[in-house]
């Protein structure tokens, strides 16, 4: 009888982080796809064994770095020396960037690599440290005189939001999940190349920074507003659910 009720107990208070280890590591499978999501997955299934068996998953991973550097070298450019042209690096810098982000997880599945979390822990923060680079990138061609650096420090916190809801829904749900109305890392970089296009051919003295940078940042701070409240009300949801 005694053995009965201590086996009650344990099942009780058992451990609630015991169902997402028994499904295994969330984070090597994304929820939901974007727009781009099936011409990408054709894309990739019919190039992925082309890559070069030199050339390894944790080599394209960490390639994010020199697409770093490129962008802020190229806003530098463009700062010191008034040629908007250069800017056209930083589109180059994001068509890599995603060409390598793209295969990395690919490659390293297709030959079992084997390093999932490493993967998922390395992709990620770096996708972060280019993600701010870009802001960093318009912050820094954008003229002295319009007073923009708090602007451009918003954006930057409110983009960060944007990657914070997406990793503490994934540590509560495991489930990973970056696609947001269909839009996802792919079409975000289509978004920019297209702004950068924009800025070089129709605004190369950024004039209109001072219009804009202030609507898109307030833009992105709704939208995370609507992503949070969602997010919020799913947990909600699943934490009722799990007390019935």
């Amino acid at each position: 009888m005694k053995i009965n009720s201590t086996t009650n107990r344990s099942s009780r208070f058992e451990n609630p982080w015991n169902h997402m280890e028994k499904k295994g590591f969330g984070g090597a499978f994304k929820k939901g796809e974007s727009i781009l999501g099936p011409w990408e997955k054709a894309f990739v299934l019919r190039w992925v064994n082309r890559i070069p068996n030199w050339l390894e998953t944790y080599h394209l991973t960490l390639l994010t770095l020199v697409w770093t550097g490129l962008v802020i070298f190229c806003a530098w450019k463009v700062r010191v020396s008034g040629q908007i042209l250069w800017f056209w690096g930083v589109s180059v810098a994001i068509a890599l960037q995603y060409l390598t982000d793209l295969f990395d997880g690919a490659v390293g599945r297709t030959r079992n690599t084997g390093l999932v979390k490493w993967g998922f822990y390395m992709d990620h923060f770096l996708d972060f440290v280019f993600q701010s680079a870009l802001i960093i990138a318009y912050a820094m061609i954008a003229p002295i005189d319009q007073d923009l650096e708090w602007w451009f420090f918003a954006i930057l916190a409110i983009t960060s939001g944007y990657m914070v809801n997406s990793f503490l829904s994934f540590a509560a749900t495991n489930e990973f999940e970056i696609y947001f109305l269909g839009i996802g890392p792919t079409e975000i970089r289509v978004y920019f190349v297209a702004l950068n296009t924009a800025i070089i051919h129709f605004d190369p003295a950024r004039s209109y920074f001072s219009i804009g940078v202030p609507i898109y940042a307030v833009i992105l701070a709704i939208g995370l507003v609507f992503l949070c409240h969602q997010s919020h009300r799913k947990l909600w949801r699943l934490d009722m659910n799990a007390k019935r």
